[in-house]
């Protein structure tokens, strides 16, 4: 252990120099998203798609972190974010920021719009509309629309209504035809359960705007008066949870109440269109109650996050090339014997180039197994029809012990999972909510049979969550274990979220709260102890954000000892790499592709030359922020098993590494460079969609140590 009688020299700079800015760090990553959609060499409507991602997830940002930062502005809270800046300030800096974005949005949409229409894919304006289409859309209004509409006037005896969270509506001025009456507002929103595009009939793909038809259509639904001014505006609210009440009788009750408490969150943000009228604008701002200063008037299209219906509507021609996803050929050796193959080895499974349904099927296996007495899942996010909650109640059915650990506080989740909740209870599986101050973000299953007379365990930990559809999209890991050990720590696990008694000791699995944040900062201190000592010392870490001040002071003080840290962070990154006498040796990567990189790897070389059999290998559910440290149960899983650890270490964390197309370079500044764009650049998604599966009998492991080191040696050289 390395200790220290005054601080380091990184640690005596100013937070500023020391640390990025937690928000504008995530504002620089949603850039590299839309970035995507401005590559050329990306097929068009996944280009579509990435814009219409960009959009969605800064809508999400406003919902949730803005809406915090305002929340502490209005509460006089004046805590400092970890560069230092009072939440007032960070407000400032996001709303410029954001307002570039959204210009690059529109940029892009207009880039987009055009090549879409060279592929004979057009959105329509009302006025371009043939004779036969407007009577087309006339009648799909009348059948489709119409009944679902609700306008309302606004006047004291209808105040103004309310507008769900992205809501959009439509405002109007009118006037009655023929009267000398004053004038009248009115409002339509639109309602959340339409599309957002029609499409016209035809082989060719032609949409118009829900906004537009209605305004196109607007005298069915206020006959005789006619349109002074009219706008389009949308609205986003505070949409996180507050639970306070740690003495709810009834937690479930009480959080249903949060959620439901949640739709009428404050307006934080309002959009109207460019050159909306002063007197629409001025009536929606009073009523929605939202400061001047979060009001937009921007050009281009609004709420962009309703461009996947068009990729939706399209075949695959414009999209990424379909491929074969493989299931774990160990699996097929054993005709299918999820148990048996695990209990040969241990087995490592990389979605979504190797299937989820292994997943799936190691839990239907356990749910039909006469010799299975027990099942405990955790569940954080699952699908709408997940096949992981019906197979927990096939099992509850089938008389064998259920448990499952549902976190209702999983953001945007939780409806669902109180959904899914209440039906399993109903069948007897035994539901738990764990902890009321912390969230249970842990991804594991623990399936218990009789074998011989005695009980053995089987357990799954995974980086991501046990969802189907997330999977095809998300790069995530499934590790399938019946280690003793490790079965025992899970076991242990499970007990102290549903009994609230810490067990004394894991023998190999690492626990937020507990254990996680002390082992990671010894781990790090262990590669300086090397590297003081003349040993080779080297951290490589992917994750999908970094954040803790702790560890990134660790990981400075690793870098003045000499250990060279390969970073691969997805999202935010609150470390500066490359700062002479604080970060030279730290160069940081963000993998921005295909896929959503999910998975959490750590690496730590222990001494020995980098890929090395002898590294301490771990995956896990947390990323290196405060609140997977402090606030929510996690688990980090050391990888032990030969096989394993070479697919983990030499394969895919080699592979990232290595990454070239997909990839962006962080600079000391914050700001990001593209690597290497083109054919030739090397692709750690076409990688692994091309070559054979990780988990089947070794093949195609020797290839990537051979030709791919080269490769990566090469980049570290450039």
């Amino acid at each position: 252990m390395t200790h220290r009688s005054e601080p380091a020299p990184a640690l005596k700079q100013p937070l500023h120099q020391r640390f990025i800015n937690r928000e504008l760090s995530w504002l620089a990553f949603n850039a590299r998203v839309l970035e995507a959609a401005a590559d050329p060499t990306i097929p068009l409507l996944e280009r579509l798609n990435f814009l219409a991602i960009s959009a969605a997830n800064l809508d999400e940002f406003y919902m949730v972190r803005v809406a915090g930062l305002k929340d502490y502005v209005r509460r006089g809270v004046i805590n400092q974010s970890i560069d230092g800046l009072t939440p007032e300030q960070e407000l400032t800096i996001i709303r410029d920021e954001t307002r570039a974005l959204v210009d690059r949005q529109n940029q892009c949409w207009d880039t987009l719009r055009a090549e879409l229409a060279e592929e004979d894919i057009h959105i329509i304006p009302a006025a371009a509309l043939t004779t036969r289409q407007r009577n087309w859309l006339s009648g799909y209004f009348q059948e489709n629309v119409f009944p679902v509409l609700t306008p309302i006037a606004i006047d004291p005896a209808h105040p103004f209504p309310y507008l769900p969270n992205l809501g959009m509506a439509l405002i109007f001025q009118l006037q009655p035809e023929g009267e000398h009456r004053a004038a009248q507002l009115a409002i339509v929103p639109l309602p959340v359960s339409l599309p957002r595009f029609i499409r016209l009939p035809g082989k060719r793909l032609r949409v118009v705007a829900l906004e537009e038809t209605i305004a196109l259509f607007f005298d069915m639904l206020f006959p005789g008066f006619h349109i002074l001014e009219k706008t389009v505006f949308r609205i986003v609210r505070d949409s996180d949870l507050d639970i306070e009440d740690d003495d709810a009788d009834d937690f479930m009750r009480h959080f249903e109440r949060a959620v439901k408490q949640r739709r009428h969150g404050r307006v934080i943000r309002v959009r109207f269109m460019e050159g909306a009228p002063k007197a629409l604008m001025q009536c929606v701002i009073e009523h929605m109650q939202v400061a001047v200063e979060e009001v937009l008037e921007l050009p281009g299209m609004m709420g962009m996050r309703h461009l996947r219906e068009l990729y939706d509507m399209h075949d695959a021609s414009l999209k990424y090339k379909p491929f074969s996803v493989r299931f774990p050929q160990r699996i097929n050796d054993y005709g299918g014997d999820c148990f048996a193959a695990i209990a040969a080895k241990d087995i490592i499974i990389h979605h979504p180039f190797e299937t989820f349904d292994v997943v799936v099927q190691f839990l239907r296996q356990a749910a039909a197994d006469p010799a299975v007495v027990s099942i405990k899942q955790t569940l954080y996010r699952t699908s709408h029809d997940s096949p992981i909650v019906q197979a927990l109640i096939e099992a509850a059915e089938a008389g064998k012990a259920v448990t499952a650990l549902v976190e209702l506080k999983a953001r945007f989740d939780e409806e669902a999972n109180l959904r899914f909740a209440r039906d399993m209870e109903r069948v007897g599986v035994q539901v738990v909510y764990g902890f009321v101050s912390l969230k249970t973000h842990a991804k594991l299953s623990l399936v218990t049979r009789r074998e011989a007379g005695k009980l053995k365990s089987y357990v799954h930990f995974g980086t991501g969550n046990y969802h189907p559809n997330t999977a095809r999209l998300y790069t995530d890991l499934s590790f399938f274990t019946c280690d003793a050990e490790l079965c025992r720590d899970a076991a242990y696990l499970f007990n102290f979220i549903t009994g609230y008694a810490p067990p004394r000791q894991f023998k190999k699995l690492i626990v937020a709260p507990r254990t996680l944040r002390r082992s990671v900062t010894q781990l790090i201190r262990e590669e300086i102890d090397n590297a003081k000592a003349g040993k080779p010392a080297a951290i490589w870490a992917k994750m999908n954000a970094l954040v803790d001040a702790e560890v990134i002071d660790a990981l400075y003080e690793a870098s003045n000892a000499g250990v060279i840290v390969e970073l691969v962070v997805r999202g935010i990154c609150c470390l500066r790499p490359g700062v002479p006498g604080m970060s030279e040796n730290i160069r940081v990567k963000s993998i921005i592709g295909r896929f959503l990189e999910h998975a959490r790897i750590y690496c730590f070389a222990a001494g020995h030359p980098m890929p090395s059999p002898q590294a301490k290998i771990f995956i896990g559910s947390a990323d290196w922020m405060p609140r997977n440290f402090d606030w929510r149960v996690e688990a980090m899983v050391p990888i032990q098993n030969p096989t394993v650890h070479e697919q983990v270490l030499s394969q895919i964390m080699m592979a990232n590494l290595k990454d070239e197309r997909n990839s962006w370079v962080m600079q000391p500044g914050g700001h990001y460079e593209r690597l290497k764009a083109g054919p030739d650049a090397f692709s750690a998604h076409h990688y692994f969609i091309t070559n054979p599966s990780l988990s089947g009998r070794g093949s195609g492991l020797k290839k990537i140590k051979s030709t791919q080191m080269l490769r990566y040696k090469t980049v570290r050289r450039a």
